[in-house]
């Protein structure tokens, strides 16, 4: 091959070379062992390690996990009060809600209890002889800047309070009190799905649950002064 031929098979060659660059089909060997694949696999394996700290590992390291001080069981005081939830969970005079039991109310009860049950024996021994308040974990306390009022609720809207609480009552164990370490408020609020989803109105209890119930029950959307006015309603 001649001088001249060669020249001109370099710069034909050279021609396609440039050309398969501006195409974006280059050599294929080029293609195969650049860094594409690795960018690829690199971003996979960072999005399934983001899915399994985010989904499994961070709400384990952001709920501390309590259990309630006595084991009370539910279902067996069920069967011993006459007036269901409200034997112990009444509504006062003025209309304010009891909430939970102190010990003076759950004496009225117990006053010739000798502690059969583990659960009594510590009650007696640790609360009652001493004088204690039962240090109750809430798992429905709601931030500091909610005021619920359940007289609105339960007598006015004619709520069930399994809507909210759920069987509660027919437990004969308590669970598990899973606390955020950050804000301090039960896990019960922002329900165990991280996704978001629930299967039952007492999966959780965010102010969008609220505003779902309220629409369901109402059946029209407010407006947005009467929003703007509402707020002051649950937000004091």
């Amino acid at each position: 091959m001649s001088m001249t031929d060669e020249k001109a098979h370099e710069t034909s060659t050279d021609a396609a070379s440039r050309e398969g660059d501006a195409t974006g089909h280059g050599d294929v060997e080029t293609i195969k062992n650049g860094p594409g694949g690795f960018i690829i696999l690199f971003f996979i394996l960072g999005l399934v390690a983001s899915l399994v700290i985010g989904w499994g590992v961070f709400p384990k390291l952001l709920y501390s996990q309590k259990k309630q001080p006595i084991a009370f069981n539910h279902k067996l005081h069920m069967t011993e009060v006459e007036n269901g939830c409200e034997s112990c969970h009444y509504f006062r005079e003025d209309g304010s809600f009891s909430g939970i039991p102190n010990l003076e109310e759950c004496m009225a009860c117990h006053e010739d209890a000798i502690g059969e049950s583990d659960g009594e024996a510590v009650f007696m021994a640790e609360y009652v002889y001493k004088g204690r308040e039962v240090p109750w974990y809430v798992y429905a306390r709601q931030p500091d800047c909610v005021f619920f009022s359940h007289a609105a609720h339960i007598k006015m809207g004619e709520i069930e309070c399994e809507t909210c609480h759920g069987d509660i009552g027919e437990s004969e164990q308590p669970k598990v009190y899973e606390e955020n370490r950050i804000t301090g408020y039960s896990r019960d609020i922002w329900g165990k799905s991280i996704a978001g989803f629930k299967a039952n109105t007492y999966d959780r209890m965010k102010m969008d649950d609220c505003a779902e119930c309220h629409e369901t029950m109402t059946g029209r959307r407010t407006s947005v002064q009467t929003q703007y006015d509402a707020c002051f309603v649950c937000h004091k």
